[in-house]
């Protein structure tokens, strides 16, 4: 389904003098808030394929009702969104999941939606139908060299599906590792990966990248191949220069310091960008700023701090994608709410008085500092991020204008009430 934009209109109509209000009060305070403005109206993030319908747990999923059956509907799910609130102008296929039956025809109709194609994610984690290898203990890192091969060959596979629609990326997340001391020999596991890896380095376009994801721990918990960003960057490091680091939200210890690690990596020239999440015990892939968006907005507040240090496209120069699960909500209100979540964060980053801070910095005077930044993430930036939607074609109020225009029940009345997504 498409939401036409007329409907979209005459909902901001009903809540535009209450939002000029809104909007006027803050932006009285926002010295540069035309250049927020801009700024947030670029700022895209892309939606995953498997993120439209509802995930699960090891001990179960309650499928929702209407989600999509086919990448065709998930790409109009992913429209719907983008059309509420012109932030989500792309998305991230998984393949086996969702391999393009007709590239000219999937490319097309992406594009009848105002989406482009983010990031491939290859999928070496599960054994697909057919598949003559098994990866149950591991497929880059594998002991057997035909199981090393069929994992190479699939995610070059993957690159050829993303050259057909227009992505430049490659992720490659690794659920290689062991669960029992004296099951692995670490140096073994890390050599065959760097092998596999360069082979797959080796058939990327010169315009493309390679994302390396890392995660502590699950499937495997013991050691994991990729464990931490310090694996993953000494892997991208013998790569090349199109191989860089991939931060998840969700695939660090409890209390890790990721605001740390993001500059790091950022000053290194080999942050790729995120996947987005939230969680309170592990990867618990939460609606992103459920939980702690006060590290969200630290995040940014380093990102555009690096970024800015480096020259560097806020929109356009790191991947930008949540990466959730969501086993509770509707998909699609959840990830309104997630990339709303985002967008906040970003805004409030950009309210950050840099030149105030760095001379409280250098001062060492901590408590103006931190009184620095608080400032900006107290600061309601809600009323920015609807104004850039509005200027943008977007609502006002995204979950609102969605539940207003029913658009669950909508699809409901399309699919069926039984419909399961592909690939969850």
């Amino acid at each position: 389904m498409q939401i036409e934009k007329y409907k979209i209109d005459g909902l901001n109509n009903e809540l535009l003098a209450d939002h000029k209000r809104k909007f006027e009060f803050v932006a009285t305070d926002v010295t540069n808030v035309e250049d927020v403005l801009k700024k947030l109206q670029a700022f895209q993030i892309a939606i995953p394929s498997w993120a439209l319908g509802t995930g699960g747990t090891r001990f179960g999923r309650f499928s929702g009702k209407g989600e999509p059956g086919s990448l065709e509907e998930k790409i109009e799910d992913v429209g719907v969104l983008h059309s509420l609130n012109k932030s989500s102008g792309a998305i991230s296929l998984h393949i086996p999941w969702d391999i393009p039956k007709n590239a000219a025809a999937i490319k097309a109709l992406a594009a009848q939606h105002g989406l482009r194609f983010d990031a491939m994610n290859s999928n070496t984690f599960q054994d697909q139908p057919g598949s003559s290898e098994s990866y149950k203990f591991g497929s880059l890192q594998h002991v057997d060299k035909a199981v090393r091969d069929q994992a190479i060959a699939h995610n070059i596979e993957v690159i050829k599906h993303g050259i057909e629609l227009g992505s430049k990326s490659l992720t490659v997340w690794l659920a290689d590792g062991s669960s029992f001391p004296g099951q692995l020999n670490f140096r073994g596991a890390f050599e065959r990966t760097l092998d596999s890896l360069k082979q797959i380095y080796a058939a990327l376009p010169a315009d493309w990248k390679l994302y390396l994801e890392y995660k502590c721990y699950e499937p495997n918990f013991y050691s994991t191949t990729v464990a931490d960003w310090g694996q993953s960057l000494l892997y991208v490091s013998k790569l090349g220069p199109k191989a860089y680091t991939l931060v998840d939200l969700g695939h660090h210890l409890p209390n890790a310091n990721i605001e740390q690690i993001v500059s790091l990596l950022l000053m290194e020239g080999r942050l790729a960008g995120f996947h987005f999440n939230d969680s309170k015990y592990g990867d618990d892939d939460l609606t992103v700023g459920s939980i702690n968006p006060y590290q969200l907005f630290l995040i940014f507040n380093e990102l555009v701090e690096g970024m800015d240090v480096r020259g560097m496209d806020h929109a356009n120069d790191l991947g930008w994608m949540i990466d959730a699960s969501h086993n509770l909500k509707d998909p699609i209100e959840d990830l309104l709410q997630s990339v709303q979540a985002i967008q906040i964060a970003y805004a409030q980053a950009l309210l950050v008085d840099k030149p105030a801070l760095q001379a409280a910095q250098k001062a060492n005077d901590v408590a103006l500092a931190q009184e620095i930044l608080q400032k900006a993430y107290r600061t309601d930036v809600r009323a920015l991020v609807s104004e850039a939607s509005l200027r943008a074609g977007g609502a006002i109020d995204p979950i609102g204008a969605y539940r207003k225009l029913q658009v669950r029940e909508n699809l409901i009345k399309e699919r069926g009430e039984k419909t399961v997504a592909t690939g969850l």
